[in-house]
């Protein structure tokens, strides 16, 4: 194909969404860190690994009682050093009712403000909550001239989140909805067992069930990406993989969470598309952009816009995953 013939092909972006929101493509495994030395290790994985996750530094139970303000400090710092190469590095501040909250926002924005993947809000009991914390958070960026949207992603760990989980999705920068399994089975005063927070009842107790599949409908009618708990077995990266793939094929996560480094690559592996799936739309949409987005056959089958949507998600995702894309693909689409 001739440079010519290149600048003609219309980008996917444009040709299936235009005008309309996207949904977000973001790695699909959120790692939690708490001190500095966890972070820094975190950071290193990124390089050694590839930028396959995000790192969520804990400000919230990350900080020792008093210090909340050091510890907010240390994680501005790090995340503006060197180490933070690949930005893809949020933080999760401390809750509407804690006195901090707004002192989290006022040292780490100024600091990272163009840099942080996302600001994380955990137990909110009601949406106007979140409304008010995302408009501080706005009035704060404008306030240092940093003009990007900063995505937020809300903690649905309460009856009362569960209960406005609809009008959280809907609220301007949510761009994540994270389950917070541990606190809301405690939110249910022992009606819960703590068997459910472990597999198979974390998945098949009908309160959590429940929870889950509202959380997740919510998200996706929205455009927002929903994220699973957390396996509590740390050491045991099948059962994290068998949980990431429980969440992903039966409950429709398309993240989930990981607190110990050998989770990481099981949720990666666990999330990430087949890679006969990736073969098939890279050759799907390399055809309907040669087609400038018309219908085509392919492999006998018709293909149209609904599913051109469908196989760019997918590519998408694959290649934050850091799966191989076919070289074609990744000229047109990816360069």
């Amino acid at each position: 194909m001739t440079n010519e013939q290149q600048d003609q092909q219309v980008h996917p972006t444009k040709a299936l969404f235009d005008a309309e929101k996207a949904f977000p493509i973001i790695a699909s495994c959120e790692h939690f860190a708490g001190s500095e030395k966890l972070i820094l290790k975190a950071l290193s994985m990124q390089e050694t690994i590839g930028p396959v996750f995000d790192i969520t530094c804990d400000c919230e139970d990350g900080a020792q009682a008093g210090k909340e303000k050091e510890h907010a400090e240390m994680v501005a710092k790090v995340l503006s050093s060197k180490a933070n190469i690949h930005e893809m590095a949020g933080v999760r501040i401390h809750d509407y009712s804690h006195p901090h909250w707004q002192a989290d926002i006022d040292i780490l924005v100024p600091a990272i403000g163009n840099k942080v993947a996302y600001f994380t809000l955990p137990k909110c009991t009601k949406a106007k909550q979140i409304k008010e914390m995302v408009c501080y958070i706005k009035a704060v960026a404008k306030k240092h001239n940093i003009d990007r949207k900063i995505p937020i992603h809300v903690l649905i760990e309460t009856h009362g989140a569960l209960k406005d989980v609809w009008k959280i999705a809907k609220i301007d920068w949510v761009q994540v909805l994270d389950f917070g399994m541990m606190d809301f089975v405690s939110g249910h005063n022992g009606a819960i067992p703590a068997s459910a927070m472990r597999s198979p009842g974390q998945f098949d107790h009908p309160l959590l069930a429940r929870a889950k599949t509202e959380m997740v409908a919510a998200a996706l009618a929205n455009g927002v990406i929903p994220s699973h708990n957390v396996t509590l077995d740390l050491k045991n990266p099948e059962q994290t993989m068998s949980d990431a793939q429980r969440a992903r094929s039966e409950y429709g996560f398309l993240r989930m969470w990981s607190i110990y480094p050998t989770q990481i690559q099981a949720i990666v592996d666990a999330m990430k598309p087949d890679y006969s799936e990736v073969q098939d739309a890279s050759n799907i949409l390399l055809a309907a952009q040669d087609n400038h987005w018309g219908p085509i056959q392919y492999d006998g089958e018709l293909h149209d816009r609904a599913t051109y949507r469908y196989y760019w998600q997918l590519l998408q995702r694959a290649q934050v995953s850091g799966l191989d894309i076919p070289d074609e693909a990744k000229s047109r689409f990816f360069n």
